[in-house]
């Protein structure tokens, strides 16, 4: 038994943490817990929070109704922006083809888009068999019991042990061991010598070697990551909550997820499209209404999301908890008047004034920066001496220029859309929108131009990389295959406004575009393509 272990002390006071080897533990026998930190359990405890506000009780998982159709009509859709597990660009193109229509279909979902399946070629025949373009069979009537719920195809780590059982002639006790070298950490070999007793084990009984080696395959799969039932099942049911708030209280699904921030695929900016694309009022930030985090108003009726002051990029939060403590004894009357009550320093005053969080106290943000500027710090005996200067009205600024600080001062716009600007400029290039190519039929060649929110290259994609292109209609999923990566390698990889010209491919609710050449239009966005003023482009 080890007697020294590596000591720290914890975040929390009065707690230390020993650091012991998770393969020591196993070997002493000692118990393992593993505690998953999940944000999606804070944005969802915060959206029923706002949820049982509006309806005037407390509203918890429990009230959530169970396969509610609308939700699993959106599922279906792929409409699943800023969701639990079900976000990514590879869910996302799985939904429509699995089409979810209750519970145990999500738990199918949460498990079958991992390495596991994918590398053990488990996929598409699932498909297959669940869109009826083969038939359900099983390679025997003892697999069957494993089998059944998931139409013949094995989807689960679990499955695999019962097949391991069943077919290849293991004990319990050597199923259990395949088990541990199946775990997750186990990324670095330890499965090969189950290699001959697993094929030679099923082809033995009378399985097809194709099938063994299937089997096989999918285990090495599992080793990379693969998901045991009940841990897929534990995720749907965060899956299903998470989508039926958005479904039905899109609002409150909003506030949540950015007082829950950081977390998921998706940037502020990008959730806030999406809400608004789903006609949600989104309010900016004023310190007249908003209060720290986001929150509801005209509770009553279809409510506005008010962005909070934690938006502002560099206040404070003993700052913003002094601007909302000042107001609730006594709203504003100025900006001079917020600065002495709420004790804030130039730099802060500046901070709001450029995030056009002044609006209510001072009109546009010009107005905002220059009356900001000019209550200066004073001394300690003359802090509560009022600043007397001439008034100077400033002319407005343009729209280009306000959407240049929205987003450097809280990273997201509610003005007009960066590319709604460039709109003319690109339609005489020929450039299409999201909107546009939800008309275009499969195999047209067509090009679009969006701002790049999203890079992805899983493992299981053998080089390939996905994008997602969001312009002011929507968003448009690229896939760019590794041949053209090698070529356009600085325009993929270096482009925050990139044109796209390829291939519409779609498949009954499965659209991408297949790119055949890249184009990058930075250059376009003028300072928005800078990388200090786009804290959400990536």
């Amino acid at each position: 038994m080890r007697r020294m272990v590596p000591i720290e002390n914890a975040s929390m006071p009065d707690r230390t943490v020993i650091e012991w080897d998770k393969d020591d533990l196993d070997a002493l026998g000692l118990l393992k817990v593993d505690c998953l930190a999940l944000g999606m359990l804070t944005a969802i405890r915060k959206a029923l929070d706002f949820i049982g506000l509006r309806k005037g009780c407390v509203f918890g998982m429990q009230d959530i109704p169970a396969e509610d159709g609308d939700t699993y009509d959106m599922i279906c859709k792929a409409d699943t922006v800023g969701v639990f597990q079900i976000e990514s660009r590879a869910q996302m193109s799985m939904l429509p083809r699995l089409k979810p229509r209750c519970f145990y279909d999500l738990v199918i979902e949460v498990a079958i888009v991992r390495p596991g399946p994918i590398q053990g070629g488990m996929v598409h025949p699932y498909l297959a068999r669940r869109q009826g373009r083969e038939p359900v069979v099983y390679p025997s009537e003892a697999l069957k019991e494993a089998l059944g719920r998931t139409l013949g195809v094995p989807v689960f780590q679990k499955q695999v042990m019962q097949i391991s059982i069943l077919a290849a002639g293991f004990t319990p006790g050597e199923a259990d061991g395949l088990r541990r070298s199946m775990a997750a950490w186990k990324r670095k070999g330890g499965l090969e010598h189950y290699y001959s007793k697993i094929v030679d084990g099923m082809t033995s009984r009378g399985y097809e070697e194709s099938f063994a080696k299937a089997i096989f395959e999918q285990i090495k799969g599992f080793s990379e990551y693969g998901f045991p039932e009940s841990h897929a099942a534990s995720f749907a049911l965060l899956v299903y909550a998470s989508c039926w708030i958005k479904c039905h209280h899109p609002a409150e699904f909003l506030a949540a997820m950015l007082n829950s921030q950081p977390l998921g695929f998706y940037s502020p900016s990008q959730l806030v499209q999406d809400a608004r694309r789903h006609a949600v009022e989104v309010r900016p930030v004023d310190v007249m209404y908003s209060d720290v985090d986001c929150t509801l108003e005209d509770l009553h009726h279809e409510p506005a999301v008010r962005l909070g002051l934690r938006m502002i990029a560099g206040l404070k939060a003993s700052s913003a908890d002094r601007i909302v403590a000042a107001r609730s004894q006594q709203v504003f009357d100025s900006a001079e008047d917020l600065a002495l009550r709420a004790r804030l320093e130039l730099h802060e005053l500046k901070l709001l004034a450029a995030a056009d969080a002044l609006m209510s106290l001072s009109g546009h943000r010009r107005q905002q920066v220059w009356e900001a500027a000019g209550l200066h710090a004073a001394p300690g005996l003359l802090r509560e001496a009022p600043v007397d200067e001439d008034f100077l009205a400033l002319d407005e600024a343009p729209e280009g220029e306000e959407i240049v600080f929205d987003y450097a001062s809280t990273g997201l716009t509610l003005r007009r859309h960066p590319l709604a600007l460039l709109r003319e400029r690109l339609t005489l290039r020929g450039l299409m929108t999201a909107q546009d190519l939800e008309g275009i039929e499969d195999g047209e060649h067509v090009s679009h131009c969006g701002i790049v929110t999203l890079r992805q290259q899983p493992e299981t994609a053998k080089g390939t990389i996905f994008l997602s292109l969001e312009d002011e209609t929507g968003v448009v999923q690229v896939i760019v295959w590794k041949s053209l990566r090698e070529v356009q390698r600085q325009e993929l990889l270096g482009a925050r406004l990139m044109v796209v010209h390829g291939r519409w491919q779609r498949e009954g609710l499965v659209k991408n575009l297949i790119a055949v050449r890249l184009e990058d239009l930075t250059l376009l966005l003028g300072r928005l393509g800078a990388a200090t003023m786009s804290r959400d482009f990536r």
